[in-house]
Formats: C-alpha cells, structure tokens, sequence
C-alpha cells in the first residue's frame, strides 16, 4: 500500500520543524519563527467618562470602525527575544522589508538564518525580487534557509504561541483607533517581554509527534 502523499507529506515537514527546535542554540545559524496577526481597529464615539478611583471605566457600547492592520512579529525561540511592527498590509513588500532587517540589522554577523514561516504565498524568496534589484534579492535569498510548517499544521509555528500571547496581554478587548498607536502597545509589550527574557517552553517533539500523533502518520503494507 502507498501511504498517501498528503499525510506523508505532513509529517515530513512536522518532523523537520520539531528536529530544528531540538537542535542546540548556534549563532551562526540562528533559528527565528515569523507571523503575522490581523488587528482591527477600533474608535470612540463619544469620549470615555472620566474615571474616579475605585471606580470601573466606562464606555459607550457603540464604536467606530477604523479598519485593519497587521502586526508582525519575529520571534527566536532559544534567546527569548522578539521583535513586532505593525503594517497596514501583509504582501510580499512587507515580509520582504522584515527579513531584510532581520539579515542586516538584528543578525549581520550570522551565516544563515533559518526561518520558521507558514505557507502563505507572501513567505518566500519570490518576495526579495518583488521588493529589491535582483542582485540583492538574491544575496538575500541566500542568506535564509525558508522551514515550512506543513499545511494545515502551522501551530507548530512557536510565533503562534507569542502572537496569542500579545492578543491576551496587549490588545485583549480594548479600541484601539489607529496603526500607530497600536505599532506603540505592541513595541511597548515585546520590550517588555524581552527584558523579563520570557520564552515558550516547548516540550513536544518528534518522538511525542510518533506516539500521540500516529493516526496522522500514513500505514504502511509490505
């Protein structure tokens, strides 16, 4: 029996994200997971009632839809470090412009630098030639190592687990009215959590994946 391309498929690239996060910390190397998060924006209507102390602030129940935005963020799980911007859109010009920081600014000395993306179209070196003359796109493309979650699979992306943290920490139920106000709430937040040096503590592996994940592993017939 042939296991079937689509599962083997998936555990393929399961396997090779959860190897990649066993592997020990090399700065030449680095390993970094890249997001991005849809934010609404969110105004007033009528100005908040001043609050007193002990007091419960009040809102009005009726809002302003301003729009969305995307908040990206950069996270590397094996130093606690993160970075988040906020951009109005998520194309290829806006994934293209923060691996570019990455490669420059945040790692200039490391040789390679692996990235943890999931499949959306944007999430690839096509984006360095739509952003940059093709001489650049292509050092730049060699300077990253692209690791695929598998489709369907990308909460094996440990940026997911950041991104859900700063929607519970940061943005949760308030109104926020516009980019740069949130791209300030969101600075604020990754500073904050690179200072404390919080991390994800990731336990699943692949010899879990093997054990309590098997019915998604393809049988095999001789």
């Amino acid at each position: 029996m042939i296991p079937p391309k689509k599962s083997a498929a998936f555990v393929w690239r399961m396997e090779e994200v959860l190897d990649l996060y066993e592997e020990p910390y090399d700065s030449n190397r680095p390993v970094v997971c890249f997001d991005e998060r849809p934010c609404q924006l969110i105004g007033e209507v009528r100005d908040p009632l001043p609050v007193k102390p002990g007091e419960v602030r009040r809102i009005d129940s009726h809002y302003e839809r301003k729009g969305t935005c995307h908040a990206l963020m950069a996270f590397e799980p094996l130093t606690g470090w993160r970075a988040a911007s906020v951009r109005e859109r998520r194309r290829g010009l806006e994934f293209a412009g923060e691996v570019r920081r990455l490669v420059e600014e945040v790692y200039p000395e490391a040789e390679r630098l692996r990235l943890v993306v999931d499949n959306l179209s944007t999430h690839s070196p096509a984006a360095f030639y739509e952003a940059f003359p093709p001489e650049f796109a292509r050092l730049l493309s060699r300077k990253v190592e692209f690791v695929y979650t598998p489709t369907h699979g990308s909460w094996l992306n440990m940026v997911e687990v950041e991104l859900s943290v700063l929607a519970r920490q940061c943005l949760g139920k308030r109104r926020i009215p516009d980019a740069e106000t949130l791209e300030r709430e969101v600075e604020a937040w990754a500073k904050e959590r690179n200072r404390l040096g919080t991390s994800v503590d990731w336990r699943f592996t692949t010899a879990d994946a093997r054990t309590k994940l098997r019915k998604l592993y393809p049988s095999i017939e001789l």
